[in-house]
């Protein structure tokens, strides 16, 4: 005879993996709409076209030949947060980069979780100083994210707080390494 608490239990998780299978297709991946004419690649992501989202990003690549990656958190110092204001912007830039990352450099962000996910976080004196290091960035294809704070406790809303930015050790050193830790 079938015991009753193996059979409810059966029943139970047949249960879940449905409702996980179900929650996951409402929450797929975004989708992707090619332009022909012009060959760009658009990406739907809350209602919003994405030119290019779904391209490979370079240090994808650079995570298949080089071994050393890191994250470098640069928080702008001329804003005066606290402590803890400082503690949560960096956790928004950390969590933005690597959400910007999940698709599109996966190998990137595995070669940085296999580094032991190496976060340093040094300062910066302005917004506009900022918004330079991201060129440099950009410039040699590395990944960048800036949080912007919606202003709800201690400084101006839109404010530019922090950038994360992940990649090869060496190449973040040539945007990041003039900065003093914070």
């Amino acid at each position: 005879m079938i015991d009753m608490a193996w059979l409810s239990a059966m029943f139970l998780g047949a249960g879940c993996f449905a409702l996980g299978y179900i929650i996951g297709m409402r929450h797929s991946s975004p989708t992707f709409l090619s332009n022909r004419a012009s060959g760009v690649t658009e990406t739907i992501i809350d209602g919003k076209k994405r030119k290019g989202a779904n391209q490979p990003l370079e240090v994808e690549r650079l995570a298949d030949i080089l071994e050393d990656f890191k994250m470098v958190l640069v928080v702008r110092n001329d804003l005066k947060m606290g402590k803890g204001k400082i503690a949560a912007q960096c956790s928004h830039a950390t969590l933005g980069l690597y959400k910007k990352l999940h698709n599109r450099a996966p190998k990137a962000l595995n070669r940085w979780e296999m580094c032991g996910q190496v976060k340093v976080v040094v300062k910066i004196e302005s917004e506009d100083d900022m918004l330079v290091l991201q060129e440099r960035a950009k410039s040699i294809n590395i990944p960048t994210h800036i949080t912007i704070d919606a202003g709800r406790t201690q400084i101006a809303p839109n404010s530019r707080t922090v950038m994360a930015i992940l990649g090869p050790a060496d190449m973040v050193d040539n945007v990041t390494g003039g900065l003093k830790l914070l």
